[in-house]
């Protein structure tokens, strides 16, 4: 049978100091080869060149100042449409949503940076417990308080919590951009409503004096039928004019109304509470509009500096996703008191201590951590072709509004000309069939001509309203990425 034999004090406390002094170093060669280590685990980010062209294939207003401001909708002059934008930033539904999404994405970004904290906790422990006694078969009973301050702490070696920090401020950076898209949409949506409200009132204005205009034709008619002068088939064909154009307006009358509706729905309104009883497209101001440089477009999109935010977010994963295959290391820390009487409890005599340290390395998780690896880095594919189509596609808007803005320009000038030339003809048209000089068939041609010219003209006024909203969307509305405070 072996005895313990303990060792001499001496040699005990020499034997002590020097394992307590290999073991610093060790630790402080460990801790520095780890920290080496952490500086070539993730993948530094790169902001994708994606080139952009020189200039604008489409040329612009060169009198007009460059880029829109934040507030590009009272460009239009319409205090109507400044009020209903007023009410939708601070009531839209959309906008809510994107705005509790800023906000959740701060809370992840929160509980992402906890780890790199150490965590305390208190804790208290009363207990009263009946124990035999061995040897007299008798027992006791005794009292324990055990109050305790735990600590605990993960050292973040190889960057893995910190990683994960970043990600998660990349996404709550991504969020806020989200959130002023949405604005930007809800905005446009809002201005794209109202102005297809006021064409489709200037289009049942339009209808209903053409209405006019058809049944005093067909009155006069009558009576020339009654003096022998009109036939029966003039009468019908007028007739037939006039209830094609009473045809036409209650379609217009449903589109109003499903247009006021939709702005109600963007104002964060019930439909009765919104109607659109004044103004009409020729009170708007046409306003001017002229991007910068294509290059710079990219720091006037949220759309794209969100899709780059999550390509940064992606690039964080990859490197916490690296980090996951190597070990953890753990440090825990633990101090109060135990007493079995609450009046020695917070005695010297009393004090419990512990600390402690653990290593976890990952050997084998049935190829988790290898997947979780290839996931993210698929991730990053995804989102950098997303992030190429968000660019291309940005430069694409501008194109499109621009060429839209010019040619609906265009448009509605031309469109002027043909209706101010058949209100002409339809004048002449009435002199000489009162004259005699004509017959109704003719009246009839330059009546339909004008009917149609005069509704064309209104569409296409509302076109190039359109147009500048579009176009002003397609410019970021006014914002830079410096405009975000994160």
């Amino acid at each position: 049978m072996a005895a313990w034999l303990p060792f001499p004090a001496s040699i005990g406390r020499r034997r002590s100091a020097r394992l307590r002094s290999f073991a610093g170093r060790g630790c402080l060669l460990a801790g520095s080869a780890l920290i080496l280590t952490a500086c070539s685990l993730g993948p530094r980010y790169h902001k994708p060149d994606v080139p952009a062209p020189d200039h604008w294939v489409t040329a612009s207003d060169p009198g007009a100042p460059e880029w829109p401001t934040t507030e590009w909708w009272r460009a239009f002059n319409s205090p109507d449409l400044d009020e209903l934008i007023g009410k939708a930033q601070s009531a839209n539904d959309d906008l809510r949503a994107a705005v509790a999404r800023v906000r959740e994405a701060d809370a992840e970004r929160r509980i992402a940076g906890a780890p790199l904290l150490p965590a305390l906790a208190v804790s208290g422990q009363a207990t009263r417990a009946r124990a035999p006694t061995p040897g007299n078969g008798g027992y006791t009973i005794g009292n324990n308080f055990n109050p305790l301050i735990t600590a605990s702490y993960q050292l973040d070696f190889f960057g893995k919590s910190r990683a994960q920090l970043a990600a998660a401020s990349a996404n709550a950076s991504a969020s806020r951009f989200d959130r002023t898209t949405v604005e930007l949409t809800v905005m446009a949506g809002v201005a794209t409503s109202y102005f297809q409200a006021l064409e489709l009132r200037d289009r049942l204005a339009i209808a209903d004096t053409n209405l006019a205009n058809a049944t005093q034709v067909l009155r006069g008619l009558k009576l020339e039928e009654t003096a022998g002068i009109a036939t029966a088939l003039d009468v019908a064909q007028q007739e037939t004019v006039v209830a094609t154009v009473n045809a036409s307006i209650p379609p217009l009358r449903q589109q109003l109304r499903q247009s006021l509706d939709a702005l109600a729905i963007l104002i964060g309104s019930t439909p009765e509470a919104v109607d659109v009883t004044s103004g009409g497209l020729d009170t708007l101001s046409q306003p001017a509009v002229r991007p910068g440089l294509p290059a710079e477009l990219l720091a006037r999109r949220p759309d794209v500096a969100a899709v780059e935010q999550q390509l940064i977010a992606a690039n964080a994963n990859i490197a916490a996703a690296r980090a996951a295959f190597l070990p953890s290391i753990n440090l825990t820390a633990d101090g109060g008191y135990e007493s079995p009487a609450l009046a020695t409890l917070l005695m010297p005599a009393s004090r419990v201590w512990s600390i402690g340290a653990g290593v976890t390395q990952p050997i084998f998780q049935g190829g988790a951590l290898l997947g979780g690896y290839a996931l993210v880095k698929a991730q990053y594919q995804e989102l950098l072709a997303g992030y190429h189509k968000a660019v291309i596609s940005a430069l694409a808007n501008v194109e499109d509004a621009l060429i839209a803005q010019r040619e609906t320009g265009e448009l509605v000038a031309r469109q002027q000309q043909a209706a101010g030339q058949a209100r002409r003809a339809y004048r002449f048209a009435q002199t000489q069939m009162h004259a005699g000089t004509i017959n109704v068939l003719t009246l009839l041609n330059t009546e339909t001509t004008l009917f149609t010219a005069e509704d064309a003209l209104a569409q296409a006024k509302y076109a190039h309203l359109q147009s500048l909203v579009s176009l002003y969307q397609a410019l970021g509305g006014g914002w830079q990425v410096r405009d975000e405070r994160l």
